[in-house]
């Protein structure tokens, strides 16, 4: 393939900006992901993918990524510098965009970025083998569009099988028949699945018929029980009502009877004195006036008139008594049978008050005792849950303290460890440090027969060295320190004599 060389007007690029599926891009690799591989299908439509995908995020790493550059729809462009740049991206460069346009250089970024193309490489034109460089990758684009249309082919292979993986494992399709259709079974399913469903709201409104009705039950219950103790007082207190009219009525036959013993004495009084009366109207009928000369004698008449005005008055003393001590009883047993009235009236509105007040009282402790036993189940609930967490809680404490006590095991297996580890490199140390001065002093040794002498005065000084038969020793002092929180709590030093 060969590209014409033409300057276009728009920037045309080979994965330029917001590049689509890119030919083997993304993280997970493969033939082109995002957008269309190779724009939809054809070199140079829509936003044209590019050739290598980019592995990091951010700004796609291309073939020719940024603002300008290689080849895109309708229009191939030569590979030019200038305003157009190379397969590197960036603003202008050649193939990787480097300042010498090397394949690789560049100082990484631009717009877009190539194989490591960016920013550099100016605006020069593509220099060196520039037909070498097309031919690579003319062939290179020939081989990616054969990958894709062997993706292609793998493709519509997978469609087959999935096909026929589909065409085998239907109804029937085993045995290579045109299989069973179902579809009338699911009706029939469906049905009794609404039939079932039906059923269960039937029942539940059944169950909550029955409640209602066991609800109502125990209230008409203890309606009737608060009627009749309501009746039992009613009652009681009209047998005590009883009692009194009785005790009025005994008062008031007592008071008629003395009102008949009254009235009684009376009409005897009144018969007595009018037979009396008759027997001296007869008297005098009798007689015979006799003039004599005599002194004068009792006047019978006004003696009679004296009498008769003094029973009468008797009489009337009485009736007036006997009237006066009716009204005055007959008054008070009025005023006691109103009050008595009263009385009952008042009890009538007190018991009408206290039924009124019993079925507030019934109605608020109905009202209380549903409260309450929401409030236990509520409070059983919340028990329950809270159980629940506590007991969730208690198995996150003890796996934590099972954690805890393994991460101590562990601390005090890694201390152990550490103090070991300290221990062996102070050995090491000192041993490493011994050796040097060993052999710093195999160094002075060496040097001449008065270094020797010199050795053997310090040595029979210091006593870090010694010659027995001929041959020298060197005496080494090892210092072991045990250290623990950054404190010495043990020290030892080992003595070892080294043949010089």
């Amino acid at each position: 393939m060969a590209f014409s060389s033409r300057q276009s007007s728009s920037s045309v690029r080979i994965s330029g900006g917001g590049a689509g599926a890119q030919f083997a891009a993304s993280q997970s690799g493969g033939y082109g992901v995002p957008q269309s591989c190779f724009g939809g299908g054809h070199v140079g439509g829509g936003q044209l993918g590019a050739f290598g995908g980019g592995y990091g995020g951010g700004q796609a790493v291309t073939f020719g990524g940024g603002s300008v550059g290689g080849f895109e729809g309708g229009q191939f462009v030569e590979f030019e510098g200038g305003q157009f740049g190379g397969f590197g991206g960036g603003q202008g460069g050649s193939f990787g965009g480097g300042q010498d346009g090397s394949f690789g250089g560049g100082h990484g970024g631009g717009h877009g970025g190539g194989f490591g193309g960016g920013h550099g490489g100016g605006e020069g034109l593509l220099e060196g083998n520039e037909k070498e460089e097309m031919q690579t990758l003319n062939d290179r684009l020939a081989a990616y569009m054969g990958g894709v249309k062997q993706m292609e082919l793998a493709n519509k292979e997978l469609e087959q099988k999935i096909k026929e993986f589909y065409e085998k494992n239907r109804p029937g399709g085993s045995t290579g028949g045109p299989g069973r259709d179902y579809n009338k079974y699911f009706l029939i399913i469906q049905e009794k699945r609404d039939q079932i469903v039906k059923a269960q709201l039937d029942n539940a409104k059944l169950i909550l018929n029955i409640d209602n009705a066991r609800l109502a039950a125990d209230d008409f219950r203890m309606k009737y029980e608060t009627e009749l103790a309501m009746y039992q007082s009613v009652q009681a207190d009209t047998n005590g009502l009883r009692k009194i009219v009785d005790e009025l009525t005994l008062t008031t036959s007592h008071i008629e009877t003395e009102l008949e013993h009254r009235t009684e004495e009376y009409a005897m009084l009144k018969k007595n004195h009018e037979e009396g009366v008759q027997d001296e109207q007869g008297t005098t009928v009798g007689q015979v006036n006799v003039e004599m000369n005599a002194a004068p004698g009792i006047d019978l008449t006004k003696l009679l008139d004296d009498m008769r005005r003094k029973y009468e008055k008797m009489s009337e003393d009485t009736r007036k008594l006997a009237e006066s001590q009716y009204h005055e009883a007959s008054k008070d047993l009025k005023q006691e049978i109103s009050k008595g009235s009263e009385q009952m009236q008042s009890n009538k509105s007190e018991m009408t008050d206290l039924k009124r007040a019993v079925q507030d009282l019934e109605m608020e402790l109905k009202g209380l005792l549903a409260t309450k036993q929401a409030l236990e189940q509520n409070l059983a609930e919340k028990d329950g849950h809270f159980c629940m967490q506590l007991a969730t809680m208690q198995e996150s404490i003890s796996g934590t303290e099972e954690q805890i006590s393994i991460i101590r095991e562990e601390m005090e297996h890694q201390k152990a460890e550490y103090g070991q580890l300290l221990d062996a490199k102070l050995k090491l140390e000192n041993e490493i440090n011994d050796y040097r001065k060993l052999l710093d002093g195999e160094g002075m040794d060496s040097k001449g027969g008065s270094s020797h002498q010199q050795g053997d005065s310090s040595g029979q000084q210091g006593g870090s060295s010694s010659t027995t038969g001929g041959e020298r020793y060197k005496k080494i002092s090892i210092l072991t320190e045990e250290m623990q929180d950054d404190k010495v709590i043990s020290k030892s030093i080992k003595e070892i004599q080294v043949k010089v």
